[in-house]
């Protein structure tokens, strides 16, 4: 057992078996699909084939946060184990969770003031959070202590790169992020929106690149633009998609043709329920460590 807990939520979109293999505790977000609770549990409780397929055939779809309760009856039988916590959540420009856990710890730290809750902004999300968190791990294994892990991660967080296309511009349109005008007119021309992740952990529309193949070019570009030392990039890569295996497939293809170097082959997900709420089927999400993000 190791000495602290590495702690995330589920919407780091890893899979169970991961987190288990990397000692890694995580607490779930909470999903409905037309009007049915689910826990956001990595698709155990609604298989991803299964809620993708219902949002394409015109489920409603909600999220909801892990809140302060929960996050109390998470944390506190760590704290009577004795182990120290270190956190890390969801960006905070996409939910209110880091708010939820503040609460948590604060009280829990009333009650245990010898224990140790750390709590950290990923300002990532998905399988890029996931990212992070495996690279925590790692560190963590090499004997780093919980309050140099908790210096690392506030100090590389923004070195993270979160790249997206989609191909089914539905969700943007339902979602209010384009107009239906904008959404029929970028069906006719095949224009699938690239987009990244800025240092304030926000969703950025960055291109409008007409058809599937060029976008799927123009993100592995971005990685040998942005990642750590270029096309001798020598660290893990990470693909999520939803419900679009192939096109993620074809992105770490290409990949793994350009940078020779990289540490083991892409390693491809699911996105969970809570981002394929606002993403919607036929998004291809690419991760990589490298420049510090700026804007």
């Amino acid at each position: 057992m190791h000495p602290y807990v590495l702690s995330c939520c589920s919407t780091a979109d890893l899979t169970e078996e991961h987190f288990r293999s990397r000692d890694i505790s995580y607490v779930c977000f909470h999903c409905e699909l037309n009007g049915i609770a689910y826990l956001d549990d990595l698709g155990k409780s609604v298989p991803f084939e299964q809620f993708y397929q219902a949002m394409a055939d015109g489920a409603e779809t909600k999220t909801s946060q892990v809140n302060a309760e929960e996050f109390t009856a998470y944390f506190e039988p760590l704290l009577k184990e004795g182990r120290d916590i270190l956190h890390v959540c969801l960006s905070s420009a996409l939910s209110g969770v880091m708010n939820s856990a503040m609460i948590a710890r604060n009280a829990l730290l009333e009650k245990y003031p010898e224990r140790k809750i750390l709590l950290v902004d990923s300002l990532g999300a998905s399988s890029g959070y996931g990212l992070i968190m495996d690279k925590l791990a790692d560190l963590r294994d090499e004997g780093m202590d919980i309050d140099a892990l908790y210096q690392w991660i506030l100090e590389h967080r923004l070195e993270m790169h979160h790249w997206f296309f989609s191909t089914d511009l539905t969700f943007y349109v339902r979602g209010g992020r384009i107009s239906k005008t904008a959404g029929a007119i970028g069906t006719v021309l095949n224009i699938c929106p690239l987009l990244n992740m800025d240092n304030q952990g926000r969703l950025t529309p960055r291109y409008k690149i007409r058809t599937k193949r060029k976008v799927i070019r123009t993100i592995v570009d971005k990685m040998e633009t942005f990642a750590k030392d270029g096309l001798d990039y020598a660290d893990k890569c990470y693909i999520c998609h939803s419900a679009c295996y192939e096109d993620a497939r074809a992105v770490a293809d290409l990949v793994e043709q350009r940078f020779s170097k990289l540490k083991g082959p892409v390693e491809i997900y699911s996105v969970g329920t809570t981002i394929g709420s606002h993403t919607g089927p036929g998004t291809v999400a690419l991760f990589f460590w490298g420049s510090e993000r700026v804007d």
